[in-house]
């Protein structure tokens, strides 16, 4: 709790294009390690963008080493719109309120927290454990995880598998019997990230004349194609696996065939997979003209896609469709898709040191709408699972607190997530 609160008190908020200082919580994190004897790297890629990396030795030198990631920035913070300050790290009422309570401030504590334990207590992990705090994670990690990956792969040698944000909080969904039922979702894939810029080209003018080459109306009717479109259904491997898991979970049948009327039967579960049925493309900018009497000869749009593991080509070749012979596209931001396999040893004792904690807890592999620094991470070939482990009360919804108002944590779910992180970092080999 404590670890926590004072990490939300230091105002890490990331605005883009460079502007965040990560440094004070990097320096942050550095000291707690080194009073119980943990050797830090503080690695600043340019000023106040500063990562920190450590090393805790295993028991058995033979065995793959597991990262253990979180990272140091936020979203910004409106404090107009907040009960409590967002930097406060104010603990009232059995919660921890702030910008990062859940993403991912917590993560970072429970991480601190534990190696800080077996220090103390003279405990090893039988595997060597890399412990990665990052910068950059809510833009495009080039300061963090995309920098160190570039520039100091030799930090994570020997790691094979690692895990990081989003998974292992707990999930309330009634089942149609009436019963109370809690899901463990883990992260075992992600969908990629296509940030893209749409340019149109036409014919400048007078506002007043005839223009059938008008670049706003080209880039117009290409954003109006893109919004209309209906991506297919594609199954993938881990959103099968989280349907058949989640069905079975609340005891209601499996439509295989018609994976999507199946996630509308899930009730409040079916959050864990409706996002994930298909690649998807938001316009969410547009910039055009310089005055309202003059037809620009260009147009500019932004579209936020997303793309399913394996369905990278389909979602370009949809996008030269949708976009039309007058209007260009390239990525600002590329990062591929990843999934690991859900059926490998570290995902079994994940979902044990869960049920450990939570015997009527269930557990199923899940796949991220969204993004995070696994895919910089997955770039040196390690297995990237989302595993930050909550027990929260019944209409604590975490997806939605995440990048709103209010965020919050609950100081029981904060035990429960550090008794579940050691159980599963030494049990796992």
């Amino acid at each position: 709790m404590t670890l926590t609160s004072e990490l939300i008190r230091i105002d890490t908020t990331n605005r883009g294009s460079g502007d965040c200082r990560e440094r004070p919580a990097a320096e942050y994190i550095a000291e707690r390690l080194g009073e119980v004897g943990l050797e830090a790297l503080l690695l600043e890629c340019a000023p106040g963008r500063a990562n920190v990396v450590a090393r805790i030795p295993g028991s058995q030198p033979g065995l793959p080493a597991l990262l253990l990631h979180g990272h140091l920035d936020v979203v910004p913070a409106e404090a107009s719109d907040w009960t409590v300050p967002p930097f406060s790290g104010e603990v009232a009422g059995g919660v921890v309120w702030g910008r990062g309570a859940l993403d991912m401030k917590s993560m970072d504590a429970m991480m601190l927290a534990v190696a800080r334990a077996w220090q103390r207590d003279g405990r090893r992990p039988a595997r060597d454990v890399v412990l990665a705090f990052t910068a950059d994670e809510e833009d495009t990690g080039a300061y963090g995880a995309g920098w160190l990956v570039g520039h100091h792969p030799d930090l994570f040698e020997g790691c094979t598998e690692a895990i990081g944000e989003s998974g292992g909080y707990s999930v309330h969904a009634g089942a149609p019997s009436g019963e109370a039922v809690r899901i463990y979702p883990v992260a075992t894939a992600e969908r990629g990230t296509a940030w893209l810029r749409l340019v149109a080209r036409g014919r400048a003018g007078h506002g007043s004349l005839p223009n059938r080459e008008n670049a706003v109306a080209r880039l117009a009717a290409a954003v109006a194609r893109i919004d209309a479109y209906t991506w297919p259904v594609r199954l993938t491997p881990t959103v099968r696996a989280a349907l058949l898991g989640i069905s079975e979970a609340l005891a209601v049948r499996f439509d295989a065939p018609a994976p999507a009327k199946a996630a509308t039967e899930l009730g409040r579960a079916s959050a864990l997979v409706q996002a994930t049925l298909a690649n998807s493309a938001n316009p969410t900018m547009l910039q055009a003209g310089y005055k309202l009497n003059v037809v620009p000869e260009e147009a500019v749009a932004y579209v936020d896609g997303r793309v399913l593991p394996g369905f990278e080509d389909e979602f370009r070749s949809t996008l030269d469709e949708l976009t039309g012979p007058f209007v260009s596209w390239r990525p600002v931001h590329w990062a591929s898709p990843l999934e690991a396999p859900c059926d490998a040893p570290i995902f079994a004792t994940m979902r044990d040191a869960l049920v450990a904690e939570d015997p009527e807890g269930h557990v199923v592999p899940y796949c991220m709408a969204g993004g995070t620094d696994a895919k910089s991470f997955a770039r040196l070939g390690i297995a990237c699972y989302g595993y930050t482990p909550l027990a929260l009360p019944p209409g604590y919804d975490y997806q939605t607190m995440i990048h709103a108002a209010d965020e919050r944590v609950p100081v029981e779910a904060l035990r429960f997530g550090t008794r579940v992180l050691d159980r599963f970092l030494l049990a796992v080999c």
